[in-house]
C-alpha cells in the first residue's frame, strides 16, 4: 500500500480547478448551486433525453387460469398479493428501480417514489 505522505503521490487541488468542495459532501461533485456544473451536466445528457423508456408501476399480481381470465368483466374484483398501504413496485424497461405509494393528485393516480433500488451488477 502507497504512503500518503510519499512526496511522489499528488492530489488536485479542487477549490483551484474552479469545484465547490463542501466538508462532509463527495469531494469533487459540483455543490447544488454551482450553475455552471449544473448547466455542463445538462447539456451532456441532452441527448438521451429523447430516448423512450417504459416505466410500469406494479400495483400486484394474481395468477389464474385463462378459463379464469375469460370470465372477467366490468366490476369484477380481482385480488392482488398485496395489502392495502404496501409498496408498490416501479420498473424501468423490466428493471426494478424503486418502491413507492399510490397518491391522488387532483382526479389523476400518481406514484411518489419512496425507495430507489440500487442495482446489483
Amino acid at each position: 500500500m502507497s504512503n500518503p505522505n510519499d512526496p511522489g503521490m499528488t492530489l488536485p487541488d479542487l477549490e483551484s480547478e474552479g469545484m465547490d468542495v463542501v466538508p462532509g459532501a463527495n469531494a469533487g461533485f459540483p455543490v447544488e448551486g454551482d450553475d455552471d456544473a449544473a448547466a455542463k451536466e445538462a447539456a451532456d445528457l441532452e441527448a438521451i433525453f429523447d430516448v423512450p423508456v417504459n416505466v410500469s408501476a406494479v400495483l400486484g399480481r394474481s395468477r389464474m387460469d385463462v378459463g379464469e381470465l375469460l370470465k372477467l368483466g366490468p366490476g369484477t374484483v380481482l385480488e392482488l398479493d398485496r395489502k392495502v398501504g404496501e409498496a408498490i413496485d416501479i420498473y424501468v424497461n423490466d428493471r426494478l428501480v424503486a418502491r413507492g405509494e399510490v397518491v391522488l393528485v387532483e382526479d389523476r393516480l400518481g406514484v411518489t417514489m419512496t425507495e430507489i433500488i440500487k442495482a446489483e451488477r
